[in-house]
């Protein structure tokens, strides 16, 4: 396999050789799975309350204590406990392939075969990220993933990206950052990498990019990356 390298288009930056991406709200809707956790403990809880699935999505990128919280409502009993069984439920559960968002698993495959190196950063709890990526049969196409976990902030702090970079031989200027919401945009701006917004997922309603480019077709914004290796007439 050859493993060219892109090149920024209108810069002298070094060539983009490793793509970062965010995991809920990028590659897999996890919205649905979360719903189907949250609404089996509300009935568990005799609650009569059901989960609005359009307005859940705006949750989905808040941190686990909020989307737990919120969303079981009058319900919750105690946020950190609630939270807490959500994951060990989250954990039984197989994450249908369905789930993914069209076009990511042959994109994240083209993506590779281009002779890129491909990494997940993500607030999702590491196991969970493991999880999900086996299920889907994304696993192999990482290889560094980076979930949350004990002593690291979650983004926008830069904890969980600068394990990620601590992890390839890639520096920070020679990477791609793909997430799906303002926190995404945050952590990649702070670590001045370049950015591409799907514009699919869980970003704040009536957020809007500032710097970076949009895409609402996940195999769209990757023949764009592969239309700029250094073999490319375009490049």
């Amino acid at each position: 396999m050859r493993h060219e390298r892109l090149s920024p288009v209108g810069s002298d930056s070094p060539p983009i050789a490793h793509v970062i991406f965010d995991l809920d709200g990028t590659l897999v809707d996890s919205c649905a799975v979360c719903i189907d956790i949250l609404s089996e403990i509300l009935v568990e809880r005799g609650s009569v309350q059901a989960i609005d699935p359009v307005g859940a999505r705006a949750y989905m990128s808040r941190g686990g204590l909020d989307m737990v919280s919120g969303l079981l409502g009058d319900a919750c009993r105690d946020p950190a406990a609630d939270l807490a069984e959500f994951r060990a439920r989250y954990q039984l559960r197989q994450t249908p392939v369905e789930t993914l968002f069209p076009g990511v698993s042959d994109g994240l495959a083209r993506l590779r075969e281009g002779g890129l190196t491909l990494s997940i950063c993500s607030n999702k709890p590491q196991i969970l990220c493991e999880k999900v990526l086996a299920d889907t049969g994304l696993a192999d196409h990482f290889a560094v993933v980076v979930g949350g976990q004990p002593g690291m902030r979650p983004k926008p702090a830069l904890d969980l990206l600068h394990a990620v970079l601590n992890r390839v031989d890639d520096p920070a200027e020679a990477c791609l950052f793909v997430g799906d919401s303002e926190l995404d945009h945050a952590v990649a701006a702070a670590a001045n990498i370049p950015f591409h917004f799907m514009t699919y997922g869980y970003a704040e309603p009536g957020w809007a990019l500032q710097q970076g480019v949009a895409f609402d077709c996940f195999q769209t914004m990757a023949s764009a990356i592969l239309a700029r290796t250094s073999t490319s007439p375009h490049a």
